[in-house]
């Protein structure tokens, strides 16, 4: 079946077309993709996944066309991040 894969760090959005076995995993998904090797830093122990902008399980089951995407964790600094006026 047909599925996408999608992450993206500070510098590069990736979004890959791949072809799995019928009852692959989300965890499967992605390791199928080979964002792995691509992105070291990807942790699936601690980051959450989706599909679709959902959040799901790696054991989550998907289906054909879905979206699989890894999330990182947004950080911002209060000291360098911009205030917005809210005049």
């Amino acid at each position: 079946m047909n599925v996408g894969v999608a992450y993206a760090d500070k510098f590069k959005k990736v979004w890959l077309k791949l072809e799995v076995p019928d009852g692959s995993t989300v965890r499967e998904a992605i390791e199928h993709s080979g964002l792995l090797s691509q992105f070291p830093e990807i942790d699936l122990n601690t980051q959450k996944v989706g599909i679709f902008g959902k959040l799901t399980k790696l054991t989550a089951k998907v289906t054909e066309h879905d979206r699989v995407e890894v999330y990182r964790d947004i950080t911002a600094d209060p000291e360098t991040a911009e205030r917005r006026d809210s005049d």
